[in-house]
Protein backbone atom coordinates (compact mmCIF):
# COMPACT_ATOMS: atom_id res chain seq x y z
CA UNK A 1 0.00 0.00 0.00
CA UNK A 2 2.90 2.27 0.90
CA UNK A 3 4.29 2.30 -2.36
CA UNK A 4 1.39 2.51 -4.41
CA UNK A 5 1.25 5.24 -2.62
CA UNK A 6 4.49 6.70 -3.60
CA UNK A 7 4.11 5.57 -7.06
CA UNK A 8 0.72 7.62 -7.30
CA UNK A 9 2.75 10.82 -5.92
CA UNK A 10 5.40 10.42 -8.66
CA UNK A 11 2.91 10.17 -11.27
CA UNK A 12 1.24 13.10 -10.01
CA UNK A 13 3.86 15.15 -9.49
CA UNK A 14 4.98 14.17 -13.28
CA UNK A 15 1.85 15.27 -14.78
CA UNK A 16 1.76 18.61 -12.54
CA UNK A 17 5.16 19.23 -13.81
CA UNK A 18 4.04 18.37 -17.70
CA UNK A 19 0.92 20.89 -17.58
CA UNK A 20 3.12 23.69 -15.87
CA UNK A 21 5.63 23.25 -18.96
CA UNK A 22 2.44 22.64 -21.78
CA UNK A 23 0.99 25.82 -20.55
CA UNK A 24 4.04 28.49 -19.53
CA UNK A 25 4.51 31.17 -21.83
CA UNK A 26 7.03 30.42 -24.77
CA UNK A 27 9.22 33.67 -25.99
CA UNK A 28 10.98 32.80 -29.48
CA UNK A 29 14.68 34.29 -29.63
CA UNK A 30 14.35 38.00 -30.75
CA UNK A 31 11.08 38.64 -29.08
CA UNK A 32 10.94 41.84 -27.18
CA UNK A 33 9.04 41.74 -24.00
CA UNK A 34 8.08 43.38 -21.21
CA UNK A 35 8.42 41.91 -17.18
CA UNK A 36 6.93 43.06 -13.80
CA UNK A 37 7.77 41.44 -11.19
CA UNK A 38 9.19 41.54 -7.48
CA UNK A 39 12.91 40.46 -6.91
CA UNK A 40 13.07 37.31 -5.42
CA UNK A 41 16.54 37.09 -4.73
CA UNK A 42 19.54 39.96 -4.01
CA UNK A 43 21.21 40.75 -7.45
CA UNK A 44 24.86 39.87 -7.44
CA UNK A 45 26.93 43.47 -8.15
CA UNK A 46 29.60 43.51 -10.17
CA UNK A 47 32.05 46.38 -10.87
CA UNK A 48 30.05 47.71 -14.06
CA UNK A 49 26.60 45.57 -13.67
CA UNK A 50 24.33 44.11 -11.58
CA UNK A 51 23.07 40.29 -12.09
CA UNK A 52 19.72 38.59 -11.34
CA UNK A 53 17.32 36.31 -12.65
CA UNK A 54 14.06 37.46 -12.59
CA UNK A 55 10.61 35.46 -14.14
CA UNK A 56 13.01 32.70 -15.26
CA UNK A 57 15.58 34.89 -16.96
CA UNK A 58 19.46 35.78 -16.64
CA UNK A 59 19.56 39.35 -16.84
CA UNK A 60 22.42 42.15 -16.64
CA UNK A 61 22.02 45.53 -15.64
CA UNK A 62 23.85 48.63 -15.37
CA UNK A 63 25.13 49.26 -11.58
CA UNK A 64 23.16 52.19 -11.19
CA UNK A 65 19.92 52.18 -9.72
CA UNK A 66 20.80 49.48 -7.73
CA UNK A 67 18.18 47.14 -7.29
CA UNK A 68 17.34 44.73 -3.45
CA UNK A 69 15.63 41.74 -3.05
CA UNK A 70 11.91 42.46 -2.89
CA UNK A 71 11.60 45.69 -5.18
CA UNK A 72 9.48 45.59 -7.77
CA UNK A 73 10.20 46.30 -10.82
CA UNK A 74 9.69 46.78 -14.53
CA UNK A 75 12.02 45.37 -16.97
CA UNK A 76 11.95 45.37 -20.80
CA UNK A 77 14.84 43.45 -23.46
CA UNK A 78 14.93 40.94 -26.01
CA UNK A 79 14.84 37.52 -25.67
CA UNK A 80 17.95 35.24 -26.63
CA UNK A 81 18.76 32.06 -25.45
CA UNK A 82 17.27 32.18 -21.98
CA UNK A 83 18.63 35.25 -21.07
CA UNK A 84 17.15 39.15 -21.85
CA UNK A 85 19.65 41.29 -24.15
CA UNK A 86 19.19 45.00 -24.42
CA UNK A 87 17.79 45.29 -21.16
CA UNK A 88 16.24 48.85 -20.25
CA UNK A 89 15.08 49.16 -16.61
CA UNK A 90 11.94 50.93 -16.65
CA UNK A 91 10.41 51.54 -13.18
CA UNK A 92 11.80 50.61 -9.61
CA UNK A 93 8.94 50.56 -6.78
CA UNK A 94 11.41 50.05 -3.32
CA UNK A 95 10.14 47.39 -1.38
CA UNK A 96 8.45 48.85 1.85
CA UNK A 97 7.15 45.90 3.89
CA UNK A 98 9.05 45.27 7.64
CA UNK A 99 11.09 42.53 6.86
CA UNK A 100 12.84 44.15 3.83
CA UNK A 101 13.26 47.53 5.54
CA UNK A 102 14.75 45.84 8.60
CA UNK A 103 16.79 44.01 5.85
CA UNK A 104 18.61 47.03 4.40
CA UNK A 105 19.14 48.19 7.87
CA UNK A 106 20.94 45.46 8.90
CA UNK A 107 23.27 45.21 5.83
CA UNK A 108 23.56 49.16 6.59
CA UNK A 109 24.75 48.78 10.01
CA UNK A 110 27.12 45.69 8.87
CA UNK A 111 28.52 47.98 6.29
CA UNK A 112 29.80 50.56 8.60
CA UNK A 113 30.64 48.51 11.60
CA UNK A 114 33.48 46.47 9.66
CA UNK A 115 35.64 46.83 6.87
CA UNK A 116 35.16 44.92 3.71
CA UNK A 117 35.06 41.58 2.60
CA UNK A 118 34.63 41.31 6.73
CA UNK A 119 30.99 43.45 6.74
CA UNK A 120 29.84 41.34 3.20
CA UNK A 121 31.09 38.00 5.15
CA UNK A 122 28.97 38.68 8.27
CA UNK A 123 26.36 40.30 6.19
CA UNK A 124 26.05 36.98 3.95
CA UNK A 125 26.12 34.44 6.81
CA UNK A 126 23.55 36.41 8.99
CA UNK A 127 21.22 37.58 6.29
CA UNK A 128 22.20 35.90 3.00
CA UNK A 129 23.44 39.37 1.43
CA UNK A 130 25.60 38.72 -1.13
CA UNK A 131 25.20 42.61 -3.10
CA UNK A 132 28.47 44.01 -1.91
CA UNK A 133 30.72 41.18 -2.28
CA UNK A 134 33.82 42.32 -3.16
CA UNK A 135 34.73 40.57 -6.88
CA UNK A 136 37.97 39.09 -5.98
CA UNK A 137 36.46 38.06 -2.70
CA UNK A 138 33.63 36.30 -4.81
CA UNK A 139 35.90 35.04 -7.29
CA UNK A 140 37.66 32.90 -4.44
CA UNK A 141 34.53 32.02 -2.89
CA UNK A 142 33.83 29.91 -6.61
CA UNK A 143 36.77 28.47 -6.97
CA UNK A 144 36.87 26.87 -3.36
CA UNK A 145 33.83 25.74 -3.65
CA UNK A 146 32.45 27.92 -0.25
CA UNK A 147 30.08 30.43 -1.92
CA UNK A 148 27.18 28.58 -0.70
CA UNK A 149 28.37 30.00 2.63
CA UNK A 150 27.96 33.57 2.43
CA UNK A 151 24.86 33.27 0.34
CA UNK A 152 22.83 31.55 2.97
CA UNK A 153 22.35 29.19 -0.05
CA UNK A 154 19.72 25.80 1.19
CA UNK A 155 22.99 24.08 1.26
CA UNK A 156 24.35 26.84 3.90
CA UNK A 157 21.03 26.40 5.98
CA UNK A 158 21.20 22.71 6.17
CA UNK A 159 24.96 23.01 7.58
CA UNK A 160 24.14 25.27 10.04
CA UNK A 161 21.36 23.46 10.93
CA UNK A 162 23.45 19.67 11.75
CA UNK A 163 25.79 21.99 13.79
CA UNK A 164 23.35 23.37 15.69
CA UNK A 165 21.71 20.18 16.71
CA UNK A 166 25.31 18.55 17.69
CA UNK A 167 26.10 21.31 19.72
CA UNK A 168 22.95 21.81 21.67
CA UNK A 169 22.95 17.98 21.99
CA UNK A 170 26.71 17.97 23.56
CA UNK A 171 24.57 19.89 26.98
CA UNK A 172 20.92 18.78 26.51
CA UNK A 173 18.73 15.61 25.57
CA UNK A 174 18.19 15.52 22.06
CA UNK A 175 14.56 15.50 22.02
CA UNK A 176 14.89 18.79 24.38
CA UNK A 177 18.24 19.72 21.63
CA UNK A 178 15.77 19.54 18.32
CA UNK A 179 13.20 22.23 19.08
CA UNK A 180 15.50 24.42 19.66
CA UNK A 181 17.57 23.52 16.91
CA UNK A 182 14.46 23.89 14.56
CA UNK A 183 13.93 27.53 16.37
CA UNK A 184 17.34 28.55 15.18
CA UNK A 185 16.87 27.64 11.40
CA UNK A 186 13.35 29.61 11.23
CA UNK A 187 15.05 32.66 13.05
CA UNK A 188 17.71 32.43 10.94
CA UNK A 189 14.79 32.21 7.64
CA UNK A 190 13.04 34.99 9.24
CA UNK A 191 15.99 37.41 9.15
CA UNK A 192 17.06 35.95 6.14
CA UNK A 193 14.13 37.42 4.40
CA UNK A 194 12.55 34.25 3.64
CA UNK A 195 14.47 33.97 0.47
CA UNK A 196 13.22 31.05 -1.79
CA UNK A 197 16.31 28.48 -1.38
CA UNK A 198 15.92 29.30 2.67
CA UNK A 199 12.16 28.48 2.88
CA UNK A 200 12.89 25.02 0.74
CA UNK A 201 16.30 24.66 3.59
CA UNK A 202 14.25 25.30 6.55
CA UNK A 203 11.21 23.29 4.94
CA UNK A 204 13.31 20.09 4.66
CA UNK A 205 15.07 20.69 7.80
CA UNK A 206 12.33 20.99 9.67
CA UNK A 207 10.58 17.68 9.05
CA UNK A 208 14.16 15.89 8.22
CA UNK A 209 15.06 16.91 12.45
CA UNK A 210 11.33 15.90 13.56
CA UNK A 211 11.63 12.70 12.57
CA UNK A 212 14.86 12.47 13.64
CA UNK A 213 13.58 12.72 17.12
CA UNK A 214 11.95 9.80 16.12
CA UNK A 215 14.92 7.82 15.43
CA UNK A 216 14.07 6.18 11.93
CA UNK A 217 16.04 7.33 9.42
CA UNK A 218 13.55 5.45 6.57
CA UNK A 219 11.18 8.37 8.35
CA UNK A 220 13.33 11.10 7.83
CA UNK A 221 13.96 10.28 3.89
CA UNK A 222 10.36 9.92 3.15
CA UNK A 223 9.92 13.13 4.97
CA UNK A 224 12.69 14.37 2.83
CA UNK A 225 11.17 13.40 -0.17
CA UNK A 226 7.62 13.85 0.74
CA UNK A 227 8.61 17.41 1.34
CA UNK A 228 10.56 17.68 -2.32
CA UNK A 229 7.02 16.70 -3.82
CA UNK A 230 5.05 19.05 -2.03
CA UNK A 231 7.42 22.28 -3.11
CA UNK A 232 7.76 20.65 -6.68
CA UNK A 233 3.98 20.31 -6.72
CA UNK A 234 3.36 24.02 -5.73
CA UNK A 235 5.74 25.31 -7.52
CA UNK A 236 7.11 23.20 -10.58
CA UNK A 237 9.65 25.84 -12.16
CA UNK A 238 11.56 24.72 -9.23
CA UNK A 239 12.59 21.36 -10.78
CA UNK A 240 15.04 23.30 -12.74
CA UNK A 241 16.50 25.65 -9.95
CA UNK A 242 19.69 24.43 -8.36
CA UNK A 243 18.93 26.19 -5.21
CA UNK A 244 16.15 23.15 -4.37
CA UNK A 245 18.75 20.49 -5.58
CA UNK A 246 21.18 21.72 -3.49
CA UNK A 247 19.25 22.13 -0.75
CA UNK A 248 17.51 18.55 -1.35
CA UNK A 249 21.18 16.29 -1.86
CA UNK A 250 23.06 18.49 0.59
CA UNK A 251 20.20 17.11 3.32
CA UNK A 252 19.67 13.73 2.13
CA UNK A 253 24.11 13.12 1.81
CA UNK A 254 24.21 14.23 5.89
CA UNK A 255 21.15 11.38 6.55
CA UNK A 256 22.67 8.89 4.50
CA UNK A 257 26.19 9.52 4.58
CA UNK A 258 27.51 11.53 7.79
CA UNK A 259 27.15 9.27 10.66
CA UNK A 260 29.28 6.44 8.29
CA UNK A 261 31.78 9.32 7.40
CA UNK A 262 31.76 10.14 10.95
CA UNK A 263 32.55 6.55 12.53
CA UNK A 264 35.68 6.49 9.48
CA UNK A 265 37.07 9.49 10.86
CA UNK A 266 36.89 8.15 14.64
CA UNK A 267 40.48 8.64 15.16
CA UNK A 268 40.64 12.91 14.43
CA UNK A 269 39.86 15.00 16.88
CA UNK A 270 35.99 16.12 18.33
CA UNK A 271 35.19 19.38 16.68
CA UNK A 272 37.29 18.76 13.56
CA UNK A 273 36.03 15.37 13.07
CA UNK A 274 32.24 16.81 13.30
CA UNK A 275 33.11 19.61 10.69
CA UNK A 276 34.98 17.73 8.12
CA UNK A 277 32.48 14.52 8.38
CA UNK A 278 29.61 16.77 7.86
CA UNK A 279 31.08 18.28 4.82
CA UNK A 280 32.42 15.21 3.11
CA UNK A 281 28.76 13.94 3.81
CA UNK A 282 27.04 16.82 2.45
CA UNK A 283 29.64 17.10 -1.02
CA UNK A 284 29.20 13.75 -1.77
CA UNK A 285 25.25 14.95 -3.13
CA UNK A 286 26.06 18.39 -3.94
CA UNK A 287 29.42 17.94 -5.77
CA UNK A 288 27.61 16.71 -9.24
CA UNK A 289 25.58 19.44 -9.01
CA UNK A 290 28.35 22.16 -8.30
CA UNK A 291 30.14 20.88 -11.74
CA UNK A 292 27.48 20.22 -13.90
CA UNK A 293 25.68 23.50 -12.48
CA UNK A 294 28.46 26.08 -11.90
CA UNK A 295 31.34 24.51 -14.62
CA UNK A 296 33.98 23.82 -11.79
CA UNK A 297 34.83 21.19 -8.57
CA UNK A 298 37.37 22.31 -6.31
CA UNK A 299 39.01 18.20 -5.21
CA UNK A 300 39.98 20.38 -2.27
CA UNK A 301 36.47 22.18 -1.64
CA UNK A 302 35.75 19.10 1.07
CA UNK A 303 38.87 19.66 3.12
CA UNK A 304 38.54 24.12 2.91
CA UNK A 305 34.73 23.59 3.89
CA UNK A 306 36.09 21.70 7.27
CA UNK A 307 38.94 24.28 7.92
CA UNK A 308 36.41 27.52 7.17
CA UNK A 309 32.51 25.31 8.88
CA UNK A 310 33.55 25.89 11.97
CA UNK A 311 33.64 29.26 12.10
CA UNK A 312 30.04 30.20 10.31
CA UNK A 313 27.76 29.34 13.41
CA UNK A 314 29.46 31.65 15.61
CA UNK A 315 29.80 34.38 13.06
CA UNK A 316 25.89 33.93 12.31
CA UNK A 317 25.23 33.83 15.75
CA UNK A 318 26.61 36.83 16.79
CA UNK A 319 25.97 38.17 13.43
CA UNK A 320 22.44 37.87 14.19
CA UNK A 321 22.78 39.25 18.05
CA UNK A 322 24.64 42.04 16.91
CA UNK A 323 21.84 42.81 14.62
CA UNK A 324 19.26 43.08 17.09
CA UNK A 325 20.95 44.79 19.47
CA UNK A 326 21.87 47.89 16.70
CA UNK A 327 18.06 48.47 16.55
CA UNK A 328 18.16 49.52 20.37
CA UNK A 329 22.04 50.54 21.05
CA UNK A 330 24.65 50.73 17.88
CA UNK A 331 27.83 51.49 19.94
CA UNK A 332 27.32 48.39 21.90
CA UNK A 333 26.46 46.29 18.96
CA UNK A 334 29.75 47.67 17.08
CA UNK A 335 31.79 46.02 19.92
CA UNK A 336 29.63 43.00 19.63
CA UNK A 337 30.34 42.45 16.34
CA UNK A 338 34.13 42.88 16.76
CA UNK A 339 34.26 40.08 18.18
CA UNK A 340 33.83 37.96 14.55
CA UNK A 341 36.70 39.12 13.49
CA UNK A 342 39.38 36.70 14.64
CA UNK A 343 36.13 34.57 12.85
CA UNK A 344 36.03 36.27 9.77
CA UNK A 345 39.93 36.72 9.47
CA UNK A 346 40.34 32.98 9.65
CA UNK A 347 37.69 32.36 6.86
CA UNK A 348 39.01 34.88 4.74
CA UNK A 349 42.29 34.01 4.87
CA UNK A 350 41.93 30.42 4.48
CA UNK A 351 39.40 31.48 1.33
CA UNK A 352 42.08 33.66 -0.07
CA UNK A 353 45.15 30.97 0.29
CA UNK A 354 43.31 28.21 -1.40
CA UNK A 355 41.58 30.12 -4.05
Amino acid sequence: MRKLIWIILFFALVFRIGVFYQTRPFYPNGTKIRLTDRVSSEPIRYTDSQYLRFAGFKIYLPLYPEISYGDKIVIEGKVSDGKLKDTKLLEVIEAKGVLYTLRKRLITFYQSSLPEPHSSLIAGVTIGSKASIPQDFWDNLKTTGTAHVVVASGMNVTLVAQFLISFLALVLPRRKAIPLALLGIWSYAVISGFDAPIIRASIMGSLVFVAQEIGRLSLSIRALFLTAFVMLFTKPEWIYDIGFWLSFTATLSLILFEPRVDRVLRKIPGIIRKDLSTSLAAQVGVAPILYFGFGQFNPLSPLINALILWSVVPMTMLGMIGGAVSLFYEPFAKALLWLTYPLTSWFIGIVRIFG
